[in-house]
């Protein structure tokens, strides 16, 4: 396929993704639920082909063709030269940049589809009628809609228990415009979007993951060889007894450097922009829907603070015709006197032309309230979605399974650890009181989410079947002063099953018995 053929069709079906919306009005119906996963996982496999291609056509390194086309020196081009090879450079770099960014927003689109299934994924799952057993909406649509035992007839069931966050879906970059998006977000909204992307980068304490090391040695016919080697992570430790095995004992070290990787929370960049955009776009809805309630309360008049925004948003962009439109410093001072004509009129300022303090109080509440709550909304929901889904999940599950969160580590290291350390309690109170979103103050996540990884090692080669979100709650029962009940409402569980759990962390952790002793001995080992 010819180079400009593949970028016009990414484009197009690109804009077609764009064109088509997505809803979750009726996504407790089944018909509605299968139909969404399906178009998203049809979707998703023909931008995967689409990278493919392009990845064949060497789209993910564009400017190598410049290597080879205008890079000429000076004293080779002629004077006549110059022109067409200034021409055909400009041309290979338009090209090159088109190849660029059509890659980079097919690789956001495939993200944004991967975590919009991840979702859907954990959201519900159906049940056959005939054997009961049970599917994910993945194996339902492999198996073509029929059950092992040959039944076609299931019963859908949404997954109250699961980690997943399905409003996000609509609000994800599904059509690769992730720069589109970010630029019309508001001033709180892009503060919202650094902090949120902030949590996903925190990297983990460097792995070392190659050595380079620059060594001299005599060659057989005794002359003195200097060479640049690289070895895997797994020599860290023994790099002088490798490299003396395959050079001889004789072999000098003259320079070594360690190889670093620090990998972040969620590994992959277009995955962290992704769920950042999509939980900051669903928060600034959220805010929406709610922030009139929040201000009424706070604020001694309310309508006043309507009107004074009106009369600011009225004013903001008009420029009148007997000022000359490059004047800026002119457009600004009538703006300015426009608005504080308007002001007085309503007795918003006092003789000295400076606002009432009443008005200049409300302000700074109102300011208060979006720098220290409305900002730090999209941040509290992401933290806590991660630690409900690291708290609830078994080590192979995430290793394994597509959840909310493509490309998450498996388990966070203490350097990655420190974005759980504060707790937005305002924050958390907010959402409780104002939405139907279930979120708990819970002090120190950090040591809670080192407590449950250190938990799976201890259980990590034990056959007890553990119910891993009661499992989950038990953990944060047994570690913090939060009430049973109150663990139970935020996790959608039986108060029973924590409670059978946390009797199973007791055993674990507390063997009474000799027979017990000896079980975890042998898990140990």
């Amino acid at each position: 396929m010819e180079e400009s053929v593949l970028v016009n069709k990414a484009e197009k079906y690109l804009k077609e993704i764009s064109n088509d919306s997505i809803s979750l009005e009726n996504i407790d119906d089944f018909d509605d639920f299968k139909s969404l996963y399906f178009k998203l996982d049809d979707r998703l496999n023909h931008l995967q082909k689409l990278k493919d291609d392009m990845d064949a056509q060497g789209y993910t390194t564009p400017f190598t063709s410049l290597n080879r086309y205008g890079t000429k020196s000076v004293s080779e081009v002629t004077l006549d030269e110059v022109g067409e090879n200034s021409r055909h450079n400009q041309i290979f770099r338009m090209k090159a940049n088109a190849k660029k960014n059509i890659l980079d927003r097919v690789k956001s689109a495939i993200d944004s589809h991967k975590i919009a299934l991840g979702n859907l994924k954990q959201f519900g799952y159906v049940k056959c009628d005939s054997c009961y057993k049970r599917y994910s909406i993945e194996e339902y649509k492999k198996m073509d809609s029929k059950c092992s035992c040959g039944c076609s007839s299931f019963t859908f069931k949404i997954n109250k228990e699961a980690t997943h966050r399905i409003e996000i879906i609509p609000f994800l970059p599904l059509s690769g415009n992730y720069m589109v998006l970010m630029s019309n977000f508001s001033n709180y909204g892009r503060e919202a979007l650094k902090r949120v992307l902030t949590i996903l980068k925190q990297e983990r304490k460097g792995v070392v993951k190659t050595i380079s090391l620059v060594i001299r040695f005599k060659d057989e016919n005794n002359r003195l060889i200097r060479k640049n080697i690289t070895l895997d992570s797994e020599y860290v430790s023994n790099y002088e007894e490798e490299v003396r095995r395959i050079y001889g004992p004789r072999v000098r070290i003259e320079a070594l450097r360690f190889h670093r990787t620090k990998p972040a929370i969620i590994d992959d960049k277009h995955a962290r922009t992704a769920l950042a955009i999509a939980y900051v776009r669903y928060c600034e809805n959220i805010i929406i829907n709610i922030k009139d309630d929040i201000l009424k309360r706070r604020l001694s008049d309310f309508k006043r603070i309507n009107t004074y925004d009106n009369i600011i948003s009225e004013f903001e962009n008009q420029a009148p015709d007997f000022i000359d439109k490059y004047d800026v410093d002119a457009i600004e001072a009538w703006r300015k006197a426009q608005i504080n004509s308007e002001l007085q009129k309503l007795n918003y300022l006092d003789k000295f032309g400076n606002k009432k303090r009443s008005l200049k109080r409300d302000l700074k509440i109102r300011d208060n309230i979006y720098r220290s709550t409305f900002v730090n909304i999209a941040s509290v929901l992401i933290m806590w979605d991660i630690f409900r889904y690291y708290m609830t999940t078994s080590f192979n599950s995430r290793r394994i399974d597509l959840g909310p969160f493509p490309y998450i580590r498996v388990e966070l290291d203490r350097e990655q650890r420190k974005v759980f350390q504060t707790t937005y309690t305002k924050v958390i109170d907010i959402l409780n009181d104002f939405t139907d979103i279930k979120i708990i103050p819970v002090y120190e996540m950090d040591l809670l989410l080192y407590e449950k990884f250190k938990f799976e090692k201890q259980i990590k080669n034990s056959n007890i079947k553990f119910n891993h979100v009661a499992l989950g709650a038990g953990l944060i029962y047994e570690n913090s002063d939060i009430e049973l009940e109150e663990i139970s409402n935020a996790f959608n569980i039986n108060e029973s099953k924590i409670k059978k759990e946390i009797k199973n962390i007791d055993h674990i952790k507390n063997p009474k018995s000799d027979k017990s002793k000896k079980f975890l001995d042998l898990i140990k080992k």
